[in-house]
């Protein structure tokens, strides 16, 4: 007998994920993490919430749903109950962490939330839903990623978080040690250019942004790393500069087909016999039945851009029609995988 007819439990977990969701979100917006990570000693809601400028009343309710999805822990002496942060929020949720997800946590409670509320409209019209959700205009995608100074640093600091996680195992799917000169397309806030630095020292590492992305991630992220070195420019409209091997991460995914081989027709002419391409997208299964991850990003990508996922057989076609013959595939098994293209 399917236990799910006699009673939806999956179905209302699915139902309620957007509430677990948001009560992560605002544990995060309002500091929890940080202030339980700097307190030397289990803390009560009262204290949490004094500290913080919030009721105690709605603190001490969110507080217990994080113990209940087993994010913070609670100890009870004489009747109140102190509150402690698990390994794991300490770990990603504090924001004072080097592997902190902060960043990319309040992009999704500020940005991707709000878009992913369009979503019906989003299917009907097949477009993405900046107009509606932002006031801003649906054909010019980074112009409403990039509408402010601080949208602008919301998103280098959700990139930055990705590459924090994701990043080495993107960069150590191939041995990349043959490329002497590395050029990362579109690099923001130089998060995998820095992991790659990392692993490939002997490599020159460059990133070629937005003169505007630039200025901020050097003022922001560059952490006075001499290992990364950053350059103004447009891939699209302006001349990109000799590299042995071009980093084109999470760009394919953004645009249309025919923007993208142009792009990648000129990567192709641009790099030297045995210089290359890397993509790193989340690469959906041949049938597209998964990974559910890979589905949600393309989902995604129809409410903020006007590209999407693939399989890694239309990332390979792609490459083959902009030049590149000898293309590996490498699915890490987290978020992000990799597709290596040389000349």
């Amino acid at each position: 007998m399917d236990l799910e007819l006699d009673y939806p439990f999956k179905l209302l977990e699915y139902f309620n994920g957007f509430r677990i969701s948001k009560v992560i979100f605002s544990a995060c917006e309002l500091g929890v993490f940080d202030l339980l990570l700097q307190s030397q000693k289990p803390v009560s809601a009262a204290e949490v919430a004094q500290n913080l400028g919030t009721s105690g009343d709605g603190m001490e309710r969110l507080l217990d749903v994080l113990v209940g999805i087993e994010i913070l822990e609670v100890e009870h002496t004489e009747g109140t109950a102190y509150y402690s942060s698990t390994d794991v929020a300490n770990l990603y949720l504090a924001k004072s962490s080097p592997k902190s997800l902060h960043d990319m946590i309040i992009y999704q409670s500020q940005t991707i939330y709000p878009l992913w509320n369009t979503m019906v409209d989003a299917v009907r019209e097949g477009k993405n839903q900046n107009e509606k959700t932002f006031g801003l205009s649906s054909e010019d995608i980074f112009s409403a990623i990039y509408r402010s100074d601080e949208e602008m640093l919301k998103f280098m600091g959700l990139m930055n978080s990705t590459w924090v996680i994701d990043g080495h195992d993107v960069v150590t799917a191939f041995d990349l040690s043959g490329f002497k000169s590395v050029l990362d397309l579109g690099g923001c806030s130089g998060g995998l250019a820095r992991e790659l630095a990392k692993v490939y020292p002997a490599s020159a590492v460059t990133v070629l942004d937005l003169p505007n992305v630039v200025q901020v991630a050097k003022r922001h992220f560059s952490e006075g790393d001499a290992a990364v070195h950053f350059q103004e420019g447009d891939f699209f409209d302006g001349d990109i500069p000799a590299a042995d091997l071009y980093i084109l991460a999470r760009i394919i995914h953004d645009w249309k087909e025919d923007k993208c081989l142009q792009l990648l027709k000129k990567n192709h002419s641009c790099c030297p016999p045995g210089g290359g391409v890397l993509l790193v997208e989340s690469l959906l299964f041949e049938n597209r039945r998964g990974p559910i991850m890979a589905q949600i990003f393309s989902l995604n990508m129809l409410v903020q851009t006007e590209g999407k996922e693939h399989p890694p057989s239309y990332y390979m076609q792609l490459l083959n029609r902009a030049g590149f013959q000898e293309v590996q595939v490498c699915r890490t098994g987290k978020s992000y995988d990799a597709i290596l293209a040389v000349k």
